[in-house]
């Protein structure tokens, strides 16, 4: 499916973006004469009463004609010159010449067939064709990548292109499928394939009445047809006793007496012919000025699709390392299988095989749906996998599960599985996970257990390679960065100290942006800007310690609003940046860029927010309750050690309970008489914690991965009282986690 998406995008995207920019304009047509007419409200006045109106400035006058925006037409003959005027059918008066647009006729033969006749109809018929293929598809893809349709509206992850792409896309696709849609008809029409609803005339009557003919005010079949449903009178032929007026409705078309004005022979519009009219108004927005504006706008996405989808697709292909030594299948002492969907895991894949070819060992690397019969002389089998959506695997690992049967175990092969993945997923690494179940229950020996890795943490990675390296007994060492975006330097300008009574040093570090050079800089100034790129809270910031190409990640305390970058870093033992962070003075600096993390904060609503945290989970979470400033409902549960010493933003809480942007706070310290912990609060809270979260409160949880546990045990059992638990708030987006 994403192959087709991506191959039939590229290679029609051209062709697409002319189709969609001349439909956008002349999108603009109907809107531009609606704002041009005047319309009367239904029932103001009837067709017999505009005729007589315009009869008084055109006497001359052959027919009258009224466009699907409300425009009047009249056609004249005066004086032995013929001419179109618009009229105001409040007065019957002239408006001005009617002088159709060359250029809109120009562009209209552009979008129908690209100026080239029929063959240019057929091949905008075929692109039609295909932008329903891709918005099909693409919505497809969507859903599956966001894990099912009820994740459809939720927060969308990948590189800032592969986000535009789909954000647009999400908002744009029921226009594209209606414009695609009703493309389709009307080229089919346009070749005959389906009927058009054309008839013929109603028959022309054999009778019509003698005498003089009335005044057309005093027709009674002109009376009888409102305004709002006329199309088009023609008026008889002077000096011809058979000649009747032509009339044109919504409803059907007839013949009219002008002797007496009755109405002689009357057609009605069938069915297939109202759906023709329906469709081709849906498409051109003739008659539906707004949702011609409303189709335009989906078309002018269709530029900016055809570059993200263009860009993405040469994202991925140029991801895709080239594996450099590759030995045979069955030659290799060891294995490394991939599975990946934006092969972004093929580039820890290449790093795990230059560090085992630099230890001596031949390495095979290849995609799991490339998984062999056999493996003769492996004697160790690494899985690298991503998952897909809910749990899903990725496009290069779609049938490795099946094959796995007819792969020959081998005894002396050890397998190792390295999971991939974000655990905002309610199915964190589920397709690791099945991987490495399915590899055991094969018969297969595991060499060690299966691990994870959060948001391609490098760190994370480095420990694994070392757990890996004493497998092997060998020196392993793993380091790899994903690509990462251009950093920028940052100031420290404060800095409030934690922590030293209780050996665990914690700082809130508050960074601004150093002024750029050149003409960005200046202009940022001259704005009155603070500089900072953009982000909120709960967005995550990159750090690069000097002396190392591995950033290591903090959730953001501040928005970029709030003027400052804050943090908040415990300083550790063996941290290489928490130890460069604690040795900074006020007017150090840093090297640093931003990750989004849409993900981790709190969803729109008036429904409470119960946050949850210990030690610096509180940074993020204090960031929310500051910019809380509609005063929504707010409980804060946090854990430190001992509220002399580690009762990290104690002032700036006690001043959100004051103004309301925090509505209860209970903190829990663990190195104090009857200490406690988080969870034990939370557990305390047992009652209202139920109600509120029964009543739509959302829960977000940021700190260690023991007390999220702790948290996710905690709530299960006071939950499932009332049928709920923490999978099912995943499931509901109202409950999501930062953990490190």
């Amino acid at each position: 499916m994403r192959q087709l998406h991506s191959l039939v995008g590229l290679v029609a995207a051209v062709l697409l973006v002319v189709l969609a920019i001349s439909g956008a304009i002349l999108s603009l047509d109907p809107a531009l004469d609606r704002l041009g007419a005047t319309v009367p409200a239904r029932g103001q006045f009837s067709v017999a009463t505009l005729a007589g109106r315009v009869a008084q400035h055109y006497p001359g006058a052959e027919q009258i004609q009224r466009t699907p925006s409300g425009t009047i037409l009249v056609y004249y003959d005066r004086d032995g010159q013929v001419g179109v005027d618009r009229v105001d059918p409040l007065t019957g008066q002239g408006i001005g010449p009617h002088v159709p647009s060359a250029f809109s006729r120009w562009l209209k033969n552009l979008h129908r067939s690209f100026l080239l006749d029929t063959p240019g109809r057929a091949a905008a018929g075929i692109l039609a064709l295909i932008m329903l293929m891709l918005a099909i598809s693409g919505i497809v893809l969507l859903v599956k990548r966001l894990g099912g349709w009820r994740h459809v509206a939720g927060p969308l992850r990948g590189t800032l292109v592969q986000r535009w792409h789909a954000y647009v896309g999400r908002i744009v696709v029921l226009g594209l499928l209606l414009s695609a849609l009703t493309g389709i008809y009307m080229s089919a029409v346009t070749f005959e394939f389906m009927p058009d609803g054309a008839q013929n005339d109603p028959d022309f009557p054999s009778v019509v009445a003698t005498g003089p003919a009335a005044a057309v005010t005093a027709l009674p079949a002109l009376q009888a047809v409102d305004l709002s449903d006329f199309r088009e009178l023609v008026y008889p032929y002077p000096g011809d006793a058979s000649a009747v007026y032509s009339l044109s409705t919504t409803q059907g078309d007839g013949y009219v007496d002008p002797v007496n004005g009755a109405l002689l022979s009357y057609l009605p519009h069938d069915g297939i012919g109202s759906t023709h009219e329906w469709i081709h108004r849906l498409h051109t927005g003739e008659g539906l000025w707004w949702l011609g504006l409303l189709l335009g706008l989906c078309a002018l996405s269709v530029p900016l699709m055809s570059v993200t989808g263009t860009l993405t697709w040469w994202q991925r292909r140029r991801s895709m390392p080239r594996i450099a030594g590759n030995s045979g299948a069955q030659a290799a002492d060891a294995i490394i299988l991939v599975g990946s969907e934006n092969n972004s895991t093929w580039g820890f894949a290449a790093t795990l095989h230059d560090a085992l070819t630099q230890a001596g060992l031949r390495v095979h690397t290849a995609a799991m749906n490339q998984l062999a019969s056999e493996y003769r002389q492996a004697k160790w089998l690494f899985v690298l996998t991503a998952t897909y959506g809910d749990g899903d695997p990725p496009s290069s690992a779609q049938r490795f599960l099946a094959r796995l049967p007819r792969l020959k175990v081998n005894p002396d092969t050890g397998f190792a599985v390295l999971g991939f993945g974000d655990r905002q997923f309610p199915q964190f690494c589920g397709f690791a996970r099945d991987a490495d179940a399915a590899l055991h229950a094969q018969g297969w020996h595991r060499s060690l257990d299966l691990e994870t890795i959060d948001r391609q943490s490098g760190q994370a990675f480095t420990r694994w390679g070392n757990a890996v390296g004493k497998l092997l007994g060998r020196d392993l060492s793993l380091l790899h960065t994903p690509v990462r975006p251009r950093t920028r330097s940052f100031e420290l300008i404060e800095r409030v100290d934690y922590g030293q009574e209780v050996q665990a040093p914690t700082s809130i570090l508050r960074f601004r942006a150093v002024a750029r050079e050149g003409v960005a800089g200046r202009l940022t100034r001259l704005l009155g800007g603070n500089g900072l790129p953009r982000f909120e809270v709960g967005d995550l910031v990159g750090i690069l310690p000097p002396g190392s190409a591995i950033p290591r990640f903090y959730s953001l305390a501040s928005k970029s609003g709030d003027g400052f970058l804050e943090i908040c870093v415990r300083k550790l033992p063996d941290g290489v940046c928490s130890q460069f962070l604690h040795g900074l003075d006020v007017g150090g600096r840093i090297d640093a860029f931003i990750q989004l993390h849409p993900d981790f904060r709190p969803a729109s609503g008036k429904a409470a927010v119960i946050l949850i945290g210990s030690g610096t989970g509180i940074g993020p979470l204090a960031g929310f309750i500051r910019n809380n400033t509609g005063k929504h409902p707010m409980y804060l549960y946090w854990g430190g050690r001992d509220p002399a010493s580690d009762f990290l933003y104690e002032p700036e809480l006690g001043a959100y309970l004051a103004d309301g942007r925090l509505t209860a706070l209970h903190a829990a310290f663990s190195r104090v008489k009857d200490g406690a912990y988080v969870q034990d609060k939370v557990l305390g809270d047992a009652p209202q914690m139920r109600e509120l979260i029964a009543a739509g409160a959302q829960v977000l949880v940021c700190g260690s991965r023991g007390m999220a546990k702790g948290i996710a045990q905690a709530l299960d059992e006071i939950l499932a009282t009332v049928g709920l638990d923490v999978q099912t708030l995943k499931k509901q987006g109202r409950y999501r986690e930062d953990v490190f």
